[in-house]
C-alpha cells in the first residue's frame, strides 16, 4: 500500500510541473504577439518557449507513465489499490479532458514552432483568451478526481 502513494505523490507532482508549462507557454506566446518588431526579444521569448514546450513535454511523460501505474499497477504490484471499478466513469472522464488539455498544449507548441517559420501568430488578445482554456479544463479535472461525481 506504501507503494501507491508514492506513486500517486509522484505523479501530482509531475502533473503540477507539467501543468506549468501549459499555463506559461501561451503566455510566451502573448509577449510574442506584443514584441513584434524587437527582435533580440522575439529571440529570447522563442528560446524560453522551446525549453519550456521540451520541459513540459519530459514532464507529461512521466506524469502518464506514473498514471498508467496508478491505473493498471494492481495487475503488477502487490497490494495496489486500483482506480478500475464500477463506478469509475470519472477516470473516463478525466483522461478524456486529460487528452483535450494535451491537445490544448501540443497546439501551442505547433504555434510556437510555426514563428519560427516565419507564420503569424493571432492577435495578442486572441491569444490572452486562448491562455484561459486549460484553466477551465483543469477545474474540470480536478473536481473530477475530488469528487468522484460518476
Amino acid at each position: 500500500m506504501q507503494s501507491y502513494f508514492w506513486v500517486k505523490t509522484f505523479h501530482l507532482v509531475f502533473v503540477v510541473a507539467w501543468m506549468a508549462a501549459v499555463f506559461y507557454l501561451p503566455r510566451i506566446l502573448v509577449n510574442i504577439a506584443e514584441a513584434s518588431g524587437q527582435v533580440a526579444v522575439v529571440e529570447r521569448l522563442q528560446l524560453m518557449g522551446r525549453r519550456l514546450y521540451r520541459f513540459g513535454h519530459v514532464m507529461f511523460g512521466i506524469a502518464f507513465v506514473l498514471g498508467l501505474v496508478l491505473w493498471l499497477g494492481y495487475r503488477v504490484l502487490p497490494d495496489f489499490p486500483t482506480m478500475v471499478a464500477m463506478g469509475s466513469g470519472w477516470l473516463h472522464a478525466k483522461l478524456g479532458l486529460m487528452a483535450l488539455l494535451f491537445v490544448y498544449y501540443i497546439f501551442t507548441g505547433r504555434w510556437l514552432k510555426g514563428i519560427a517559420k516565419g507564420r503569424a501568430l493571432p492577435s495578442a488578445r486572441a491569444l490572452r483568451w486562448f491562455n484561459e482554456l486549460p484553466l477551465v479544463l483543469f477545474i474540470a479535472i480536478v473536481y473530477l478526481v475530488l469528487a468522484k461525481p460518476f
